[in-house]
């Protein structure tokens, strides 16, 4: 395994918050005995903690053959191997000896649904998942809007430096993604809407590629259309990248926009594209339009 995959496992095993998530819904979720199967297993996070809220028997699914073999290490090193069966495969594909009680799996990327998750949840239960069984966490929602920075990221050039503009290089920014981590939150000119909503394990259509509308609530200066995931596990326990957390291991897709004066009422219709390297999330893309007020009306 080389070591930016071992650096994103540590990373992820750093983010308290992701970790106590997936500890309290599998909590709640699991019935004693219960088969397991955790997709995306990695270093086997996940699965150590359905044993250690009662699972009989966890299947770790990894697709990367180097790090289903460390897994394994892992497990035989702790003496789980009655416990806890690794395999290296394509979840899409895997067939389990025995149906599982409980899907686990973090598959969010930055800006949601670009490690395809939705469809790998589905693809998988279809085969495995035991009639009345549960996904964790049971949906994921990506969620679009607009924002003006606190003098920060791309904020910061309508700030200037030392009584000195630095708006010229607007001029030089190339429309492209970006990843950004919040170091103060920045102020929300819409609400924010959602732009795919997927009950994980069942099959749906993603609603990404349609037109969305953000209505703005405050006037402001528009500087990017932010996007960020919600997870949700229980009615209790859900998980977000926004706001940025201490720790948080995925950063905010942020797409940025020419400064803009906008007033209440306007709306900014903005539509996704999906990119055949979908796991890329600097290749998406984004168009945006402004409808002023009253042409909205």
């Amino acid at each position: 395994m080389d070591s930016r995959t071992l650096l994103m496992h540590q990373v992820m095993l750093s983010d308290g918050r992701r970790l106590d998530a997936y500890d309290r819904a599998l909590r709640e979720e699991i019935t004693p005995g219960d088969v397991v199967a955790d997709l995306g297993a990695g270093t086997l996070a996940l699965s150590l903690l359905a044993l250690r809220h009662g699972a009989g028997h966890v299947f770790a699914v990894e697709g990367d053959p180097a790090t289903a073999a460390l897994a394994a290490r892992i497990a035989e090193g702790n003496g789980l191997g009655d416990r806890l069966t690794v395999i290296q495969g394509d979840a899409r594909s895997v067939r389990l000896p025995v149906p599982a009680d409980v899907v686990v799996g973090e598959l969010m990327g930055n800006l949601g649904p670009e490690e395809e998750m939705p469809e790998t949840f589905a693809r998988f239960a279809e085969a495995n998942l035991a009639k009345g069984g549960r996904c964790v966490p049971r949906a994921l929602t990506t969620e679009l809007a607009a924002i003006q920075f606190d003098g920060e990221g791309w904020g910061i050039w309508s700030d200037g430096f030392l009584g000195h503009s630095l708006a010229v290089v607007q001029e030089h920014a190339v429309p492209a993604a970006q990843l950004h981590f919040f170091q103060r939150d920045p102020v929300l000119l819409s609400a924010p809407v959602p732009a795919a909503e997927s009950e994980l394990g069942a099959k749906g259509p993603s609603s990404l590629g349609e037109t969305h509308e953000l209505t703005v609530v405050r006037p402001g200066r528009l500087h990017a259309i932010m996007g960020s995931f919600t997870a949700a596990f229980t009615p209790d326990v859900s998980l977000s990248n926004f706001p940025s957390y201490p720790g948080c291991n995925w950063g905010v897709w942020i797409w940025p926009l020419r400064h803009t004066a906008v007033s209440e009422g306007d709306v900014l219709r903005v539509r996704m594209h999906r990119p055949d390297t979908v796991r890329d999330v600097m290749e998406w893309r984004m168009d945006c339009r402004i409808v002023r007020g009253r042409e909205a009306r």
